[in-house]
């Protein structure tokens, strides 16, 4: 064990056997289980606010959680010699949710039905400050900004001298990707999104915000769903959205697989007016494009990895197997 970790170790009521790195952490195996020592890279009052999420599921049976531990101070976080401060999760042995186990993937989705379950009516205050969780960024001012980016891009691309493979196969594929886009947001705009916003806000709904198979872990004594981190007033099938683009993804858009998906998901908890829709949308929505463009953008220019263009043609490559799943699955043309 290392003296850092020892250090930040010692300020909390366990008895510890072994540690080991693992990625952004470290793994402490314990005599009351294991934990995950992470360092706190979102502010005080979020840690709190996770603190009374994590209070709020376990209480509606949602016992397999990553619930924070307080210190011997009773403190959500401690700090270290050097300043650094850090925080003391339960963690679970099990593996990640298999993107490529039919049954793993509808368990998930089912599990997700009864997180978004005990994830309503939460709504909570603090001792003479009111905390809240933050709300989801408006979609069609997200989407708005998005082609705005793109089309800057496009511009920067279409002035620079000496235009490699990447700008190349881009500038190809731009007015196919963007023309998806703008469907995709005057489409939402005509939606019943507001509403299912307006809904939200009212009944006080979250979504857990990165739901994906890293989160997602099998364990003997069930699904344990952790990182919370993300957690945002918001429309709860945007989770379901996010899951069902992840995974169709990695199984080049199977019509089959995203049919149980979302039977699974209807099975445990019945879709609202418009929530079809609004899923439908997202998925329509060029997001990989736009992320492609976006990191283009941001880096230097002077040399793009080979991975760049093998994304951008992967997203390509897939836009027709989305159009495909998406009129099959939820009778949406563009």
């Amino acid at each position: 064990m290392r003296e850092n970790e020892l250090e930040i170790l010692e300020q909390y009521n366990i008895d510890v056997k072994n540690t080991k790195k693992v990625r952004d952490a470290v793994l402490c195996e314990t005599e009351q289980g294991l934990f995950l020592v992470k360092e706190l890279r979102i502010s005080e009052k979020r840690l709190s606010v996770l603190e009374y999420l994590n209070e709020h599921l376990r209480k509606r049976g949602c016992e397999n959680i990553d619930w924070i531990l307080k210190s011997k101070e009773e403190q959500l976080s401690v700090a270290s010699e050097e300043g650094t401060k850090y925080f003391l999760k339960k963690w679970f042995v099990g593996k990640e949710c298999d993107i490529h186990k039919e049954k793993d993937i509808l368990d998930a989705v089912a599990n997700l039905t009864k997180i978004h379950e005990a994830m309503q009516g939460v709504h909570m205050e603090g001792e003479g400050e009111k905390l809240a969780f933050s709300q989801a960024e408006d979609l069609q001012q997200e989407y708005s900004r998005h082609n705005r980016e793109m089309k800057k891009v496009r511009t920067f691309m279409r002035e620079r001298a000496g235009k490699g493979e990447f700008e190349l196969a881009f500038l190809k594929h731009f007015d196919m990707m963007y023309a998806l886009a703008d469907c995709s947001l005057e489409c939402l705009k005509k939606s019943n999104y507001e509403k299912l916003v307006q809904e939200s806000r009212c009944l006080h709904t979250l979504t857990h915000g990165d739901y994906n198979y890293h989160n997602v872990l099998m364990t003997c004594e069930g699904i344990a769903t952790t990182n919370f981190e993300h957690v945002k007033e918001n429309i709860q099938v945007t989770d379901f959205y996010y899951f069902l683009r992840k995974v169709l993804e990695k199984n080049r858009w199977n019509i089959a697989l995203g049919d149980k998906m979302v039977n699974c998901y209807q099975k445990h908890r019945s879709f609202r007016e418009g929530e079809m829709e609004y899923i439908a949308i997202c998925l329509a929505y060029p997001e990989k494009f736009w992320k492609v463009a976006n990191s283009y953008y941001r880096s230097r220019k002077v040399w793009i990895p080979a991975k760049n263009l093998e994304k951008l043609e992967m997203v390509i490559r897939q836009t027709e197997e989305k159009k495909k799943f998406l009129k099959e699955i939820f009778a949406f043309h563009f």
